[in-house]
């Protein structure tokens, strides 16, 4: 927007037929300043609120995870489950204000961590408000519940709460301030940046946020091993089924409805014109696009895995359906700003196929994930990275970060290579530090005795052992960990007399 600002200097010579030129110069640049200032305040206002709504659906994406790691899970670790998604976002938001934003955003800092406003100290500033540090709090405790999904069922309280802070209060916070800080030495914002001059585009996370989970969540899964009775003797995979398909499928919708505050939200303003201003097309335009690929890339995979496992394994099943959505959202949040529609179908379409194979590789390897985490987040959200090399269109890239003349783009669009080696290097940087972190944490803690529950408490289930009685009567007749090696049946006698058609025996009478 243009400074509607002027001063008295400059009317008079307009205004030197007047007696009092110099006084109406001064009264009209009075309240030109005065409706600048009010249309200043007015757009702050806009833009904050708009990033205050944006927070509160990446948020409720927090009750998203809790209904779909509840409904994933067997009837017996709800209460568990349910309680370690209320401790993520609870212990996260005092880490990541003591800590964590500092890390990530405290300016001025070095390309490797940050290091002012470390619990909010003299923040706001010119740079940010308070909604931006509850919009990237949202995000930080995202990342935390995507891990508590791949080490549900088998996990002690204490290293949940352990695990939790420090992804939330360092292992994220760095991440996001190589590549979203201004001062990041991979971030596409900063001047002069040292990854091939542009820096890697990584708009709304899938490798700052879904393969930081995905990740830890894998270490974590790795490390503990899995749950008894996921693998029976001969070491062939055995189904332990979540006990509600009607939570997943609520846990879907309400992420799907929180990705449009994670994506679009990601401009974090909205009052912002492109060109000379003026015309219909601003950043309110780019914002309506990012919701639209974002929407294209999860249905594509979402009908992909339908009909593709209905060739795989002969039926149609709600809960695979409900992970490939989510996979082609952890896929397109990386460029969804920056693609076109159509480009948002391949993405969700090979996304779809990612999964599938992660899956496969899982089972291979006696891998067990009971939310499929981290062959959700960390591969679906590595493909993302990977698309966005390939697929970002030059006019959007210029769009959403502006400055620098010449920068990379898709190399399927023309681009050349630059963006897509950038985006490589995302993903072993991300794959490297969160190994390094992360690995280490969950070994010691394995180590300690804090890591892993008994035999005893994992077969009983952690609501009656750890949390004083089950979410809800029920009976797991079903539920294979708790069956012996060998059962033996009763055979009950048999008194009646054979009888002949149409006769009934006196002893049936």
């Amino acid at each position: 927007m243009d400074s509607l600002t002027c001063t008295a200097s400059d009317l008079v010579p307009l205004l030197s037929s007047s007696a009092n030129a110099t006084a109406l110069a001064s009264f009209l640049c009075a309240r030109f300043s005065t409706i600048s200032s009010q249309l200043s305040d007015a757009t702050h206002a806009v833009d904050n609120t708009y990033l205050l709504f944006s927070a509160y659906l990446v948020f409720a994406m927090q009750l998203g995870f809790a209904m779909l790691c509840a409904g994933s899970v067997r009837a017996k670790n709800t209460m568990n489950i349910m309680l370690t998604n209320v401790l993520d976002a609870a212990a996260g938001a005092l880490s990541y204000y003591l800590f964590g934003f500092a890390f990530a955003f405290g300016a001025p800092s070095n390309g490797f961590i940050g290091r002012h406003f470390f619990g909010l100290k003299a923040y706001p500033s010119p740079d940010g408000d308070y909604s931006f540090f509850l919009y990237q709090w949202a995000f930080a405790i995202a990342a935390a519940g995507i891990t508590s999904g791949s080490i549900a069922e088998r996990t002690q309280f204490v290293a949940y709460l352990i695990y939790s802070s420090f992804l939330t209060g360092f292992v994220y916070p760095v991440v996001s301030h190589w590549f979203w800080s201004g001062d990041g030495w991979a971030s596409p914002i900063r001047p002069n940046n040292l990854l091939f001059d542009s820096g890697a585009i990584d708009f709304a996370g899938s490798g700052v946020v879904h393969m930081v989970g995905g990740i830890a969540g894998l270490w974590g899964a790795l490390i503990e091993g899995p749950r008894i009775g996921r693998f029976d003797r001969a070491g062939r995979s055995v189904a332990l089924r979540g006990h509600s398909a009607s939570l997943v499928v609520l846990g879907t919708f309400l992420l799907w409805l929180g990705w449009y505050g994670f994506n679009p939200g990601s401009f974090l303003t909205i009052m912002k014109g492109y060109g000379g201003g003026g015309g219909y097309y601003g950043q309110w335009s780019a914002i309506g696009r990012t919701a639209v690929t974002t929407t294209l890339a999860g249905c594509t995979a979402a009908l992909t895995t339908l009909f593709s496992k209905r060739l795989l394994v002969g039926h149609w099943n709600v809960i695979d359906v409900c992970n490939g959505l989510l996979g082609g959202f952890a896929a397109i949040t990386s460029g969804c700003s920056v693609v076109e529609p159509w480009a948002a179908i391949i993405c969700g379409f090979v996304a779809a196929w990612v999964l599938i194979g992660f899956n496969m590789l899982a089972a291979e390897f006696k891998y067990d994930d009971p939310l499929e985490a981290a062959q959700l987040h960390g591969g679906c959200g590595a493909w993302g990275l990977l698309f966005t090399g390939l697929f970002a269109t030059k006019a959007y890239v210029n769009e959403v970060y502006p400055g620098l003349s010449g920068r990379p783009y898709g190399m399927f669009m023309g681009g050349g290579g630059k963006l897509l080696g950038a985006q490589i290097i995302q993903i072993l940087v991300i794959t490297g530090w969160v190994t390094a972190t992360m690995g280490p944490l969950f070994y010691v803690l394995k180590k300690m005795n804090l890591l892993r529950i008994s035999r005893e408490d994992e077969t009983a289930g952690m609501d009656l052992t750890r949390h004083g009685g089950f979410a809800y009567v029920y009976h797991d007749e079903e539920d294979i960990s708790m069956r012996p090696a060998f059962v033996m049946t009763k055979i009950e006698p048999n008194n009646a007399s054979p009888s002949t058609d149409g006769q009934r025996s006196p002893s049936n009478v």
